[in-house]
């Protein structure tokens, strides 16, 4: 099987209503992407998400140099390509961030044929080690703009909706104003309900220190992303003095980023991003490396969770996965939540195929 074409697109798909964090505001989800043709006929699609801005930077990598690179290739090297690229001409100026994303993108796509060839979905062309779902928590209940009634009243519905967990964003100018948000979630939702908290980076470590001390008395399942994702002693010393679990990697790069965390004891929930690592090839040695460990993964849905279900699903410490379903209405086989669990896909592939009308309707590029 030899690489024939490569065909990058750009599609931002609306959010509605829109939606922000502490560090984001998005009214659309983007997705910057690449098809891979083959004389085999097997198209591979693969894709990164962003907040709709700093596409044309990801697909102009992709265009200018890694689709020469890969014309006549055999895709099932998918190992050597990775290392040609990000080894190669753009290495010098860019080592994480859109070159990253872009290889992202391209080893996705590489994967995806695989699969589609094995005539396998792509959790069980890995190696299938869950059989009867992924267990789901929901994040889209929980957003910073929401008033409290329309936080209370959603996170409610998550609840009755058979999910199991929830989580919702703080980081307020005023962090008693998360307190109360807090407080009332946790009332409304009961004790037996996982709570996860996220900052989105927007503490410093006295801060974090303080109201992560208060917020202990909530039983939150994990506090996400507290600080700055490069200070990883200032994480470190969150998780040494902190009775709640810290959550990161939706902002980690790379493999060595992992590494360090991990061996600094600064990360107790792995949340590794397909879309941000370099894709498949560099999510799993990541995963490695957390099980060697045994520090549980439970990734950011950076493409909301349509290629994380077969990587937590063929992955052993991988035990829940984050549901935000913005996009799954675009996917031909779109992932899928009952009764709290992801239902495992059936297609061969990474389900990343796009029904050609919502691929027309939404592409920008």
């Amino acid at each position: 099987m030899i690489i024939t074409k490569v065909e990058t697109f750009v599609l931002h798909v609306p959010i509605t209503p829109p939606i922000t964090d502490a560090i984001n505001a998005a009214s659309h989800w983007g997705l910057s992407g690449v098809n891979i043709h083959t004389d085999e006929g097997i198209v591979g699609c693969g894709y990164t998400g962003t907040c709709a801005h700093g596409d044309d930077m990801i697909v102009d990598t992709i265009e200018r140099y890694y689709a020469p690179e890969l014309i006549g290739k055999d895709p099932f090297m998918v190992k050597e390509l990775w290392d040609s690229l990000r080894y190669g001409k753009m290495h010098w100026i860019g080592r994480a961030g859109i070159t990253h994303m872009a290889l992202a993108a391209v080893d996705i796509a590489l994967w995806d044929i695989m699969a589609k060839a094995a005539n396998r979905p792509l959790w069980q062309y890995l190696g299938g080690h869950k059989s009867k779902g992924i267990k789901a928590y929901n994040t889209n209940g929980g957003w910073l703009n929401w008033s409290t009634d329309r936080l209370l009243k959603d996170v409610t519905e998550i609840v009755e909706q058979g999910f199991t967990g929830v989580k919702i964003k703080v980081g307020k100018p005023d962090p008693h104003e998360d307190y109360e948000r807090v407080k009332a979630v946790r009332q409304a939702i009961g004790d037996q309900t996982l709570f996860m908290i996220d900052v989105n980076q927007q503490w410093n470590v006295n801060t974090a220190m303080t109201w992560g001390k208060r917020l202990e008395e909530f039983n939150l399942f994990w506090l996400e992303e507290p600080l700055n994702p490069d200070d990883i002693m200032g994480h470190k010393k969150l998780a040494d003095a902190l009775n709640v679990p810290i959550a990161i990697g939706e902002h980690v790069y790379t493999k060595h980023a992992f590494r360090d965390y991990i061996h600094a004891g600064a990360i107790e929930y792995c949340q590794v991003d397909v879309t941000r690592v370099a894709g498949i090839t560099e999510w799993l040695q990541v995963a490695g490396l957390a099980a060697a460990y045994d520090i549980p993964l439970c990734p950011h849905v950076g493409e909301m969770g349509q290629i994380h279900q077969h990587l937590v699903a063929s992955t052993p410490g991988a035990f829940m996965l984050e549901y935000i379903p913005w996009i799954r209405h675009i996917f031909e086989e779109p992932a899928t939540v009952k009764d709290g669990f992801y239902v495992l896909p059936e297609r061969p592939g990474a389900s990343t195929d796009i029904i050609p009308h919502y691929f027309n309707e939404y592409r920008v590029r």
